[in-house]
């Protein structure tokens, strides 16, 4: 790192990694007139795969030791938690670009072959968030977003009268909520996984570790899902699968096979064992089972068998893209429940079916731990109606995340139990801790949460109960183990700050909901203090309903060590941003996430470094998000119309204005008021050359790995604009 004042901005994947071409050469010229520097680190999922290959410098590795450090300041945007679909179609695409790279090898046999998955394990799911959040989370709407929102609404569609639409999930029969047990490690020591006495994995937990172990019943799944198929059925409801198959990278994908199986059970009894020689994985969807169908003689016969069970079967299957037949079980990663549950909330309960038809739904989310929050937001708008964006409070979140708390952190202790037995945690002193009895193909995982994260994270709740004066409440459910264990921890540690005044309740999930969906509907704010996942859907549903998209929050991140993470928002909808991009050259990412958190960035150095020429940057790029905003310069969906290249323009344009007029720095004002008077002279001028490539196919060189000199060049179409920022 630089001595001066470094932000890092991480470059990253689909059309937030497009929208940085454009924008970060606006960025650095600004910046640097304040004595910041900024620099790229390449997290792609193509950069990671490159490092885990040797082929390239590993930039996460170094950004995880960056933010142990009080100097960090990274803005991350979104980025791809890969399927192994999209591992493998990120592997091919480097293939042909000619990088010397092995296939990822699905069933590894030899050594050579388990040490190459092994690496490229290290880029499926969550492999970025668990490093770069060691802090927790403060997630909030900027007043400025949600005036916005409330002056110019987007339409919520209305729940019918008589609503059949519901969430279904396993109420505590056979699933990780019912099994959970949990414990709070009373000194360091090293931990043991064991089945049937067989050492599994060893762990070193720290003191006041908060320990959770817990399984999913594969046959109560199977069971849960039939029951709902024959429901929908019955109903003539959508069925439809929620998961979050790409974060949750070991449990999710089993979950989500189970459902593939079951759904299309007649061609998996008829066909099995041609599927099982062509080695069909159902825990990778639709997609994959195709591929493999290609080195069959039966497949098209086993292919139109698929196609007959999705046209006529019943219940009819939720569609990702009814004009292509693209299911709900295509693949993992097409249907995330954080991005997909609200738009059914949006919605009125509502999917789409074959026929591009919006119908209600039956949807699935087998966890009780998480069904219970989708399932109150369901029945809490079926009674009560959609919200009223004009009037509607704000919901923000406080998030237990830091150092891979609880179910996110999971991955390396999670397994697919192979054989019938008892799983174990065993203390070092060969105490059991924890004991399941389980069956073969039972989902079995150990939870961390550490102490000081669980300390920070209490603090930060307070903190902002304090700033906002609006109840924070504790989504914590006495009957779950572990959540029993964090009220004991939250009452501890909340003795230790000054309360006076506030309101702090716990709440059980199905309660936290209906209390804040009242007060939200009052027009009242409310703080959110949730764990690790309930953060990540809670700061989607909620934003989604208020803003229209969760990517215009605010997501800071205070790191343990006194630095900052800045995270720009969801990049749910990023692969049909790029897909538009790509056949029109219009990109409607909007990157308002990015602005913010870049102010927020500048702000936390100005309060560190006390420099006048940086609170000016950070005060006048507020002034510009205002503006932004107000003159409502965010990206057409349309092609033809002003897009993102654009939004940057304006975004430029109000930035060098408010430099221009601001009088903390004289220096800062007379070095922006030609680049002001520039923009303004040249807009015709600019947005013609911007708008002169739309309606024409971009190539880019790649889609998980562009070329640099392609992608900039499809993102800075304007001669003009670019001289003058170059010339900054």
């Amino acid at each position: 790192m630089s001595s001066k004042p470094t932000i890092v901005w991480t470059k990253i994947d689909e059309a937030p990694a497009l929208a940085t071409y454009s924008f970060y050469p606006i960025v650095k010229k600004f910046v640097s007139k304040a004595g910041v520097d900024v620099r790229l680190s390449d997290i792609s999922l193509a950069g990671r795969v490159l490092a885990a290959m040797g082929k390239a410098e590993d930039e996460l590795a170094k950004l995880g030791e960056l933010v142990l450090k009080p100097e960090a300041n990274i803005i991350k945007l979104p980025n791809i938690s890969a399927s192994v679909v999209q591992l493998k179609e990120c592997i091919a695409e480097l293939q042909k670009q000619g990088y010397d790279i092995p296939d990822y090898p699905e069933n590894p046999q030899t050594e050579e072959e388990k040490q190459i998955a092994a690496r490229y394990a290290t880029c499926l799911g969550s492999a970025v968030n668990p490093v770069l959040r060691q802090g927790n989370s403060d997630r909030r709407s900027a007043l400025a977003v949600k005036r916005y929102a409330q002056k110019h609404p987007h339409r919520l569609k209305p729940f019918a009268e008589n609503c059949q639409a519901r969430v279904a999930h396993m109420n505590g029969d056979g699933d990780f909520y019912a099994n959970e047990q949990s414990v709070i490690i009373p000194k360091a020591q090293t931990v043991s996984i064991k089945l049937n006495g067989k050492t599994l994995k060893e762990i070193e937990a720290e003191t006041d570790e908060v320990l959770d172990a817990t399984f999913m019943s594969a046959k109560k799944l199977r069971a849960f899902y039939e029951k709902t198929i024959e429901e929908a059925k019955e109903k003539d409801l959508i069925w439809s699968l929620h998961l979050k198959a790409t974060m949750m990278k070991v449990s999710d994908p089993i979950m989500f096979g189970h459902a593939v199986e079951i759904f299309f059970k007649d061609v998996f009894d008829k066909y099995g064992d041609e599927l099982a020689k062509l080695g069909v994985n159902p825990n990778l969807g639709l997609v994959d089972l195709y591929d493999k169908l290609k080195n069959s003689d039966k497949g098209a016969e086993i292919e139109q068998a698929i196609k007959d069970t999705i046209l006529n079967a019943k219940p009819d299957l939720a569609m990702v893209n009814s004009d292509k037949l693209e299911t709900n079980l295509d693949a993992p990663n097409l249907v995330i429940v954080d991005a997909s549950m609200p738009v059914v909330i949006r919605e009125g309960g509502k999917q789409w079916d074959k026929n591009g038809e919006a119908r209600e739904t039956l949807a699935v989310i087998p966890d009780a731990s998480y069904g219970y929050f989708y399932e109150a937001m369901m029945e809490d708008c079926k009674k009560n109606g959609q919200f009223d964006v004009t009037t509607m409070g704000r919901v923000s979140n406080v998030g237990l995340m830091a150092r891979k708390a609880e179910e996110y952190g999971s991955h390396p202790t999670t397994f697919e139990v192979p054989e019938d037995g008892v799983m174990e945690v065993v203390g070092e002193s060969g105490e059991v801790l924890m004991r399941h009895e389980v069956e073969k193909g039972d989902i079995w995982r150990l939870v961390r949460a550490k102490d000081d994260a669980i300390r920070d994270w209490v603090r930060l709740a307070v903190e902002r109960a304090r700033i906002e004066g609006v109840p924070a409440v504790f989504w914590l459910d006495e009957k779950r183990a572990h959540d029993a264990n964090m009220i004991k921890l939250v009452k501890k540690y909340l003795a230790e700050h000054d309360t006076t005044g506030l309101e702090l309740p716990i709440m059980d999930v199905a309660t936290a909901t209906y209390y804040t969906n009242e007060r939200a509907r009052a027009g009242l704010d409310t703080i959110s203090v949730t764990g690790n996942v309930l953060r990540d859907y809670l700061t989607d549903m909620y934003p989604i309903l208020e803003l229209g998209t969760s990517a215009k929050m605010l997501s800071i991140v205070p790191l343990l060590k006194g630095g900052g993470l800045f995270e720009t928002g969801a990049g749910g909808s990023a692969p049909k941003h790029v897909d538009q991009f790509l056949s029109e050259g219009h990109l409607r990412w909007d990157s308002l996430g990015e602005f913010l958190a870049l102010a927020e960035s500048l702000r936390m150095e100005y309060m560190k470094h006390d420099d006048a020429k940086i609170g000016a940057m950070a005060e006048a790029l507020d002034k510009a998000n205002e503006a932004y905003l107000e003159n409502d310069k965010a990206p057409s969906r349309k092609c033809c119309e002003p897009d993102n290249k654009a939004s940057h323009y304006w975004l430029a344009r109000y930035w060098a204005e408010a430099l221009s007029t601001q009088t903390a720095d004289p220096a800062l004002a007379e070095e922006f008021t030609p680049v002001a008077d520039e923009l303004a002279k040249n807009e015709a001028k600019i947005l013609e050359e911007l708008l002169a490539v739309e309606g024409n196919a971009q190539d880019i060189g790649g889609y998980y790995h562009p070329d640099d000199l392609k992608a900039e060049a499809a993102m800075r179409p304007s001669k003009t604009f670019n001289e003058i920022i170059d010339r900054i």
